[in-house]
């Protein structure tokens, strides 16, 4: 009878660890490899008055692309108008994981974003853009947080006396942000950008109402209490469509993965 339990408990735990390891492997590509028909694109607003000419030229087919880079097929986006690429559904309670590098290509400045939580129609933010809130991509600024129109968080932050902003601090007081609040933009914890043409890794955790920024395996930045600001009240904001940004500069784009999660893993809290 002994030796029957002990079969039974072991059968148990080698389906457990399936199941465990199954679900470690419950990544989505976002990107299949081919072409981009799985995602919903939109040209909006010039870069600036200089390059009009360029906004007038452009076409979904010009700045959104496929191209082969060293023997594998990744997205290109020229940044030449700007412009989002987006998910024609929703994510709520995720880990989506995206490797990108810059290309050559500057018109403006290396400026672009990973949006998330992002809802209503393209052209609402800036003339482009759905509202959202943005996991920043911009050269030397890879993992701040920027709140479009209404959106709003709260980020334990230390404002900076000698350039006015605020930088994330973990420990420090939660501060609330957005229009009505400390401003929009809250600065990354440390700088975790690889040198320009090295491909840099982004993680995003969205659960419930948090949103980590992790660069190249550092934790940047941890934002909670994600809302929107309507009639004086902040209404929970807790999932949205994923949107990247054309904004200035050659974007090359190698993986988008993403995964469902059930709770924030801890080694990426502070």
């Amino acid at each position: 009878m002994k030796n029957y339990f002990l079969i039974v408990l072991a059968a148990i735990l080698i389906i457990l660890m399936g199941n465990s390891c199954e679900r470690e492997q419950e990544w989505r590509s976002l990107f299949n490899g081919q072409d981009l028909s799985n995602w919903d694109m939109f040209l909006g607003s010039s870069l600036g008055p200089d390059f009009d000419s360029l906004a007038q030229a452009a076409t979904i087919e010009k700045v959104y692309s496929v191209v082969e880079m060293d023997g594998e097929n990744v997205i290109r986006i020229s940044g030449e108008i700007n412009g989002s690429l987006a998910t024609p559904e929703s994510f709520e309670n995720y880990h989506l994981r995206m490797e990108f590098r810059w290309g050559d290509k500057v018109y403006s400045r290396r400026n672009s974003g990973l949006l998330y939580h992002s809802f209503g129609d393209f052209g609402a933010a800036f003339g482009t853009w759905m509202p959202n809130i943005e996991f920043q991509m911009m050269h030397q600024n890879l993992g701040d947080t920027y709140l479009m129109l209404n959106t709003t968080c709260e980020t334990e932050a230390i404002r900076n006396e000698e350039t006015g902003q605020f930088v994330y601090t973990p420990g420090a007081e939660s501060l609330s942000f957005g229009e009505y609040a400390n401003g929009r933009m809250i600065r990354k914890g440390s700088d975790q950008e690889k040198p320009l043409g090295e491909w840099n890794t982004i993680d995003l955790y969205i659960f419930g109402r948090t949103a980590v920024h992790v660069v190249n395996g550092h934790t940047v930045m941890v934002n909670t209490n994600t809302g929107v600001y309507e009639n004086g009240v902040v209404n929970p904001l807790v999932s949205g469509k994923i949107q990247i940004q054309s904004e200035g500069a050659e974007l090359f784009i190698k993986s988008i993965d993403v995964k469902p999660i059930s709770s924030l893993p801890a080694d990426i809290l502070p």
